[in-house]
């Protein structure tokens, strides 16, 4: 668009200009419009983040400059000591395991090996219980005090250096076995137990519960 023609369409709207502004289009030629910056354009360059770089960053802070923190906490800087902390929290002794699974219905008792191979695997119907008599208070002691001597019998005593005791389930066997163990015929196993667990199944959602039997 020349500079004739701007002033052209300038007049035409005189109307809406003020007098002063008004005044001086015909001698003022129009200004060029001023850019919003006048700094060079410069492209980003991207950066190299591939994995190298961010392994080759991780294994550069662990040989670290010694910060103040090395005051608080006594040999920080030397990372060479806790290397191997976390396997050696992890790693599992070499010891036997008793599992004693007690429901409402049966009592099941389980010795096995540190690899969890089985040696005895017994439940209240091996010993003669039947039906609703396997899952009794009685059933369960006699089945731990059966088992108990038939580790003597079969020469376990002496493989067995530490033994962990597995519970699992809240059914009458439960108790019974920690007082069969706890009395005269555990005798022998209860020095050789270094730990107690529990292995209780808990249940988070799943399938919609059985509704509980209405009696009356």
């Amino acid at each position: 668009m020349g500079h004739t023609t701007a002033l052209r369409i300038c007049r035409s709207l005189q109307s809406s200009i003020c007098a002063a502004c008004r005044s001086g289009l015909s001698t003022t030629p129009l200004s060029p419009r001023r850019p919003f910056s006048t700094s060079p354009r410069a492209f980003a360059v991207a950066k190299d983040n591939g994995i190298d770089n961010l392994l080759g960053a991780v294994g550069g802070n662990w040989g670290r400059a010694p910060t103040a923190y090395d005051s608080i906490v006594p040999n920080a800087g030397e990372l060479s000591e806790y290397k191997n902390i976390a396997r050696a929290e992890w790693e599992e002794e070499e010891r036997h395991h008793l599992h004693v699974y007690a429901h409402k219905h049966n009592t099941h008792i389980t010795l096995t090996k540190p690899n969890r191979d089985s040696l005895i695997s017994v439940s209240c119907g091996n010993i003669g219980f039947k039906k609703a008599g396997r899952g009794t208070y009685d059933a369960a002691y006699q089945l731990a005090a059966f088992v108990m001597s038939r580790i003597q019998d079969k020469g376990l005593l002496p493989q067995i250096q530490k033994l962990e005791v597995v519970y699992r389930g809240f059914g009458p066997g439960r108790e019974a076995v920690t007082k069969a163990i706890l009395g005269s015929e555990g005798k022998k196993i209860r020095p050789l137990i270094v730990k107690l667990s529990d292995s209780t199944r808990l249940k988070f959602g799943g399938t919609r519960s059985k509704k509980p039997r209405r009696l009356g």
